[in-house]
């Protein structure tokens, strides 16, 4: 019997206890919406199972043993925690949901768009409290230990099949840098534009020297001329509105200081002039109960 335990279906279970209930086989198919031949089989895999005397059959029905009822008995309190889970998350209702959610992002996805992404959650979930933090090395573990709800993230990053990624959006990237720039507000060829200064973000997403965007550079036979790296994002708005510096960016970090504007890319291929962000949380569907 331990073998077929471990393969049964807990829908036979609820076929048990309705039948049990209602002492009917057709009631107890009415009652759960299904054929009277589904229930008929059902019947057939419980006997399999647990034996032929749980059921002697009567001219208006069956009645059930002690072992049935016992085994009834036991099947409600199973599955009574399965159907309070599937009630909570059923009846969830975010305009009244008042805990905390953790978020980790990448460092440079939470101060471009951080303050969009509050404002969306907090309209979402009008009572509940926010933790925003940088995605980290042992931020991978906090989320598959549930310390941390959900993460912001490029796509490209690699994570474990434990975790349920899905597609947000594919931002368009830019020449950002400050209005009526000399060389940017005329012309956005290589050949004028490769020797212009760069500022970037310090990020933990980048692996070696440089990222693909210096690898363009290199190209066109210059060394990326990198003026500025920082975490801050006030400190690299005052650089590129201050000097003739300029960025890889979103048009949104326009929305941080009305001194800098976008200019077009120069020519690369595709797949540079966007980047793919995703969500991800811990794939608690690949637990085994």
């Amino acid at each position: 019997m331990k073998n077929s335990l471990e393969n049964l279906d807990l829908n036979l279970l609820r076929l048990l206890r309705v039948v049990v209930e209602t002492q009917n086989t057709s009631v107890a198919a009415e009652k759960l919406g299904i054929s009277q031949t589904s229930v008929s089989r059902g019947m057939a895999k419980l006997r399999e199972t647990f034996g032929d005397q749980l059921f002697i059959r009567k001219a208006h029905g069956v009645e059930p043993s002690e072992l049935a009822e016992k085994l009834a008995e036991a099947a409600d309190q199973m599955l009574t925690p399965f159907t309070q889970v599937l009630d909570a998350y059923q009846s969830f209702n975010p305009k009244e949901f008042a805990g905390t959610i953790v978020i980790a992002c990448d460092l440079t996805l939470l101060d471009v768009f951080g303050r969009g992404v509050y404002q969306a959650l907090t309209n979402a979930l009008p009572n509940a409290n926010f933790r925003f933090v940088y995605w980290q090395k042992e931020s991978l573990q906090g989320l598959l230990e549930r310390e941390i709800d959900y993460m912001l993230h490029y796509t490209l990053l690699p994570l474990p099949q434990d975790i349920y990624t899905h597609h947000l959006s594919d931002i368009k990237v830019n020449l950002v840098a400050r209005k009526d720039h000399p060389i940017l507000s005329k012309t956005s060829e290589w050949a004028e534009v490769k020797d212009i200064p760069l500022v970037k973000y310090a990020t933990n997403s980048q692996v070696g020297k440089y990222d693909y965007y210096d690898e363009l550079f290199l190209q066109q036979g210059a060394e990326p001329n990198v003026k500025l790296v920082s975490q801050n994002v006030p400190i690299m708005i005052d650089c590129l509105a201050s000097s003739d510096a300029m960025a890889f960016n979103s048009s949104y970090i326009l929305q941080h200081d009305d001194r800098l504007t976008c200019y077009p890319l120069p020519d690369m291929p595709e797949r540079f002039k966007a980047v793919s962000v995703s969500g991800g949380i811990f794939n608690r569907s690949e637990v085994i109960l």
